[in-house]
């Protein structure tokens, strides 16, 4: 049996350590994993007992429309329920708009380093992948407008841009914006939006108001702190719904899922409390980098990259020793560490350990 050609050479995602590995591995009685952007806190309590009354129903199947749920999120935002589609996560939502958009030659356009969902379900797809460089770390919307062509179907934006951190203002946006042809879908992948308090940053959801050819793409793995449950949201037009909807497979989201999230949903005191210490964490961390002399990109969601000043996977490894796990390897950025904002005890764990690393480096 022989594949698609095209997918022969993709590689196969890397997801972070497992701490259980690490600790046996390593022999080590504590691991604090700081590289897949999980929620510190966990998840709402609400949700929680939702879960466990939605145990009741393990043997039916979930509501294949999501109808409740989507009407809370439709209420949230302001916005019409045909507006709304659920998956698997915002990556099964990516799946879909290239399974529904995208043909055999067109083009796609995308940061060089970014989500790389994005580039992996267009090249399953067979398009033509068009990365342009980051600019300080931030999508260089000007070149990548440069970059548009009569065959150019998506455009993704990564905003706060993974693994980054940085953002693109509103101002930066709607001037993109109102460049880009209608024809073209621009995907705004907001993934961690909720942690955001700069009024620069540009709300999604206008832009869909604004822009017919907009989608932006949420998430309840982050702050929500659902990440198990695997389930996100797009929000776009009705008729750019439709036709992502006419590509999503029956039953994508379990009862779990549609349970806990409508729980988390309509607990905005829970989400206040994580941005709150999220925030504060950034600010440590910031702060400690200073202190050691380290140069970190502007972090606006829950992680912040820095610049280790020597090769990342050298300090991934030594970190990984001494029972931190972090995120090294990011294409163009050979000398960075993403490391996830974690509770004010895990964070002045994580700094002590690299200050050490560092000090053992120069000796």
């Amino acid at each position: 049996m022989q594949p698609k050609p095209n997918i022969v050479h993709l590689p196969v995602y890397q997801p972070g350590k497992p701490v259980e590995d690490v600790k046996r591995e390593l022999g080590l009685s504590e691991v604090i994993k700081l590289a897949s952007n999980e929620n510190p806190y966990g998840a709402s309590p609400k949700a929680k007992e939702a879960i466990v009354r939605e145990a009741e129903n393990v043997s039916i199947y979930p509501d294949g429309a999501a109808v409740e749920l989507t009407a809370a999120v439709a209420r949230h935002y302001g916005v019409q329920p045909d507006q709304i589609i659920f998956g698997a996560g915002s990556d099964e939502i990516i799946l879909m708009i290239a399974r529904a958009f995208i043909v055999p030659g067109d083009e796609t356009i995308m940061a060089e380093s970014t989500f790389p969902q994005y580039k992996h379900n267009t090249q399953i797809e067979n398009a033509v992948i068009i990365e342009v460089p980051l600019k300080d770390g931030t999508h260089d919307l000007p070149a990548m407008l440069d970059k548009v062509t009569g065959k150019t179907k998506v455009i993704w934006v990564c905003n706060p841009n993974n693994p980054t951190g940085t953002i693109v203002s509103a101002e930066e946006l709607e001037s993109f914006l109102d460049n880009v042809p209608s024809s073209v879908l621009v995907v705004l992948d907001e993934a961690y939006c909720e942690y955001i308090e700069d009024p620069a940053f540009p709300d999604g959801i206008r832009m869909v108001d604004k822009y017919p050819n907009v989608i932006t793409l949420r998430t309840f793995s982050k702050i929500y702190g659902l990440a198990s449950l695997r389930i996100g949201y797009g929000i776009g037009r009705s008729g750019v719904i439709r036709s992502i909807n006419q590509v999503r497979e029956p039953f994508n989201t379990s009862r779990y899922a549609q349970a806990a999230a409508l729980a988390a949903i309509q607990d905005q005191t829970f989400i206040e409390e994580c941005r709150r210490a999220n925030l504060e964490g950034l600010r440590t961390l910031r702060a400690a980098f200073e202190r050691l002399g380290l140069q970190a990109f502007p972090a606006y969601g829950n992680f912040i990259m820095v610049d280790v000043q020597r090769p990342a996977t050298e300090v991934f490894d030594a970190l990984l020793r001494k029972g931190i796990i972090v995120r090294a390897g990011h294409r163009g950025y050979p000398n960075h560490i993403r490391i996830t904002v974690g509770t004010p005890e895990q964070n002045a764990k994580a700094i002590s350990a690299l200050e050490a690393v560092l000090k053992e480096a120069k000796v």
